[in-house]
């Protein structure tokens, strides 16, 4: 976990413009630097959602119930390629063919680390068989399940504090999905794919 800390990502603007790069653990100090993410969402052809519950070591929203799996793509780094990586990484999973569904703009405070999520996320469905091999890291993931995602949008309603932060907007582009607008950064539709544009939306932070 520490040395993943001193990676770097890509520092962006309101529109997913790249400006520079900062370390991920500069980037999540208060008052948090916007930068670029992306949100794997695993769809099993019953059409539940993979969620997976943060490891307790976790610097950011430790012990929440998450999407499948999150990470940052490298300054330049191609988006599919990225989340790739980070799903063999946390589950032991993919390649996988990934579909961009929307990008979701936030800003949270962690009350437990007093780190900061301030992410332009791209968010990425991927449809896998109902038998799909995962391995998961236990220094990433504490648990795994697969639910309907409309009894988890009621969830989120009912506790939300059981769940990380993000997960009602990645949630929200998988069920209201958006078309890439055009000229914007954005995500591979595929794991080899060049990157394509979608368009944003700052729903506030939570």
């Amino acid at each position: 976990m520490g040395a993943r800390e001193a990676h770097l990502v890509e520092l962006v603007d309101d529109a997913g413009r790249a400006h520079g790069e900062a370390t991920v653990a500069a980037a999540h100090q208060p008052p948090g630097q916007l930068h670029r993410a992306f949100s794997v969402l695993l769809v099993d052809p019953a059409g539940r959602v993979l969620l997976q519950r943060r490891a307790a070591v976790k610097t950011r929203f430790p012990l929440r119930w998450a999407n499948s799996c999150c990470g940052h793509p490298g300054p330049g780094e191609p988006l599919a390629e990225a989340a790739n990586r980070r799903l063999a990484e946390e589950l032991g999973a993919g390649p996988v063919d990934l579909t961009p569904v929307g990008v979701y703009v936030y800003r949270a405070d962690d009350p437990a680390t007093l780190r900061v999520e301030f992410e332009y996320d791209h968010v990425l469905r991927a449809d896998v068989p109902a038998d799909t091999p995962l391995r998961p890291d236990p220094d990433e993931v504490a648990e795994l399940r697969w639910v309907d995602p409309v009894e988890l949008a009621g969830a989120l309603d009912t506790d939300p504090d059981a769940y990380a932060p993000w997960l009602g907007g990645v949630l929200h582009r998988l069920l209201h999905p958006s078309p890439p607008a055009e000229g914007a950064p954005g995500t591979s539709v595929t794991r080899s794919d060049a990157p394509t544009g979608d368009a944003s939306e700052r729903p506030g932070g939570r």
